[in-house]
């Protein structure tokens, strides 16, 4: 139809003949070529006579028309690796631009979907749909483009461009490594699928090119997960507590609710005792004011169980911490006549004899800057580097702590992998897809509250 035509002309020369937006492009030699030796051409290229980058089709529109895109664009080039399907059957392939519209007519596909960058492209995926309907009316079944914004969140690269150079630079564990922003990354994080749900709704779909604050997204996550996760006590920096007027050797079991925000999640068992496992953060020797934890003289309760009254403590020649002491009240268990006396502090616990040793990983955001993406471009740009060196700059050296010597309740054990978990008074978490009954290891997936803004102000 005299709509297209073979053009030998290299890259560079086309590139310059392409014009700019305020100037007209100018017409390759090649544009008039007859027809038949264009289509002979075209089978050379498809057959494996023509090199790779000695010719290229070119769709036949206008050189001058303002879109850049219709000046004349590629639309089929040489590429002689094998296929993954089709092996080496053919040589000539289509440009995205020719291949979108085509692809979208043939399948009978009504609604592409795009980011924002294929909105220039919008005319040429109509043309070329108008060239191919065969004069068929489409009526409400024409395919159309429809553009929206891309998903962008802060202290996140979301460029699989830049997320492959992350693992294979081993600067993260693999594709799944719960901080890469990947489906199965989120997964082995702990992130429910209906917590990013709720984010899209709040955030919406618009053609506003916005950076997404990742802490709305984490919002969302804590609101979804404070109505289906398991409570349970872990002590991540333990130290021990001692009940001195606790019988020895005598052991309860209390009732503990698997969901306080569920009432058909019911309940499990935990055994106290005289020795538990307390937070280290949760005893200070010579306390401030307003410290409602543990402190000689003040009396706490520790949840589920006791009011107690902290007596002391015992440090080594270091002068570290290695024991706390207190007394119980033994009315004041749920249901006896003291229960209800009012303590302004709930401290959880482990018993150190019914508890099991845990491996717990501390995820952080991954970088240290609120828009990594501008800040790599600018790095790139102000030292000629590559994204490797870029990357190391900005990267968070902080994303992973590994803590090994933590403590948690035997249920724990008992539960299957990717189960949500709410650490109780720490945070929420994920039981990881490499703990086994021997070695339990837990995933941060969120804090309880948002602390990072006020640490990085």
């Amino acid at each position: 139809e005299g709509k297209a035509y073979i053009d030998e002309q290299s890259s560079e020369e086309i590139a310059k003949q392409k014009g700019t937006p305020t100037q007209p492009g100018v017409e390759s030699p090649y544009r008039n070529r007859p027809i038949e030796e264009s289509l002979e051409l075209f089978k050379k290229m498809n057959s494996g006579e023509i090199e790779e980058g000695a010719m290229v089709l070119r769709a036949k529109i206008d050189m001058a028309n303002p879109n850049m895109h219709f000046r004349d664009p590629i639309i089929y080039r040489v590429v002689k690796h094998p296929h993954h399907r089709t092996g080496t059957t053919w040589k000539a392939y289509p440009m995205y631009d020719f291949a979108h519209g085509q692809s979208d007519f043939f399948e009978g596909v009504t609604h592409s979907l795009c980011t924002l960058e294929f909105v220039v492209h919008r005319p040429l995926y109509d043309l070329f749909i108008d060239w191919l309907k065969e004069g068929k009316d489409l009526n409400d079944n024409r395919p159309r483009q429809t553009e929206f914004n891309k998903l962008n969140l802060s202290y996140t690269l979301m460029s699989k461009r830049n997320l492959l150079t992350l693992v294979k630079e081993g600067l993260v564990n693999g594709w799944d490594d719960p901080r890469m922003p990947t489906i199965c990354g989120f997964r082995r994080r702990g992130y429910s699928p209906e917590s990013i749900h709720k984010f899209i709704d709040k955030i919406g779909y618009t053609t506003y090119d916005a950076l997404n604050d990742i802490a709305l997204l984490e919002s969302s996550l804590r609101d979804d997960l404070n109505s289906r996760a398991i409570r349970v006590s872990a002590v991540i920096n333990p130290v021990k507590l001692i009940i001195t007027n606790y019988p020895e050797g005598q052991v309860e079991e209390l009732e503990a609710i698997n969901n306080p925000e569920d009432t058909e999640a019911g309940s499990h068992l935990i055994e106290f005792s005289r020795e538990l496992w307390i937070e280290r953060e949760d005893f200070m020797e010579d306390a401030p004011k307003k410290y409602f934890r543990m402190t000689p003289g003040q009396e706490v309760r520790l949840k589920n169980a006791y009011i107690v009254k902290c007596t002391g403590c015992k440090k080594d020649e270091n002068g570290v911490i290695t024991e706390v002491y207190c007394e119980y009240d033994a009315n004041t268990r749920s249901g006896m006549p003291d229960a209800n006396r009012k303590v302004k502090g709930t401290l959880h616990w482990v018993s150190c004899n019914h508890c099991m040793q845990a491996e717990v990983r501390l995820y952080d955001r991954l970088w240290k800057v609120e828009n990594p993406r501008d800040e790599l471009a600018a790095i790139r740009e102000a030292k000629n580097c590559d994204a490797l060196e870029a990357m190391k700059e900005i990267i968070n050296p902080d994303s992973l702590k590994v803590l090994s010597n933590c403590y948690i309740e035997k249920f724990a054990a008992t539960l299957p992998p990717l189960s949500y978990l709410q650490f109780q008074r720490i945070g929420y978490f994920n039981i990881d897809k490499e703990s086994t009954p021997e070695k339990l290891v837990f995933n941060r997936t969120v804090g309880l509250k948002d602390t990072w803004g006020k640490l990085n102000k």
